[in-house]
């Protein structure tokens, strides 16, 4: 972290959030399994570039020799807030956006919590009558 000037400390705590966050919603996409998990996996990737950013720009500063240019600086001071409020969008995509049905036009109606859905065939029901 010398070759950027960022102490190692301030590396933690400005990447440490993300990374516990990226932790919490990776258990929780394997465990409840949400209708659009991928959304959700690019809400949290997303994010955690979002911190990772100015960490990025300095070191492409310090390798490339790119330093004292306030246009860029200025840039990369509206792109940081610009992929956090993308990363927000996409999980709002996730929450509000719906599935698409795949099945078929007869299986509309969903199982209520510890109920099963049993299915009959035409001949099925005919044979009963």
């Amino acid at each position: 972290m010398e070759l950027i000037g960022v102490p190692a400390y301030q590396l933690v705590r400005s990447l440490g959030p993300p990374l516990v966050l990226l932790a919490v919603v990776a258990f929780l996409i394997r465990r409840r399994r949400p209708a659009r998990p991928g959304l959700l996996w690019a809400a949290v990737l997303a994010h955690l570039s979002a911190a990772a950013l100015p960490y990025g720009w300095l070191l492409l500063q310090a390798t490339a020799g790119v330093t004292g240019t306030t246009l860029v600086g200025l840039i990369m001071t509206l792109l940081q807030p610009a992929v956090e409020f993308g990363a927000w969008l996409l999980v709002l995509g996730a929450v509000f956006l719906r599935p698409r049905r795949t099945g078929s036009p007869d299986s509309e109606r969903a199982a209520a919590p510890g109920e099963m859905i049993i299915e009959e065939s035409a001949s099925q029901a005919e044979g009963r009558h």
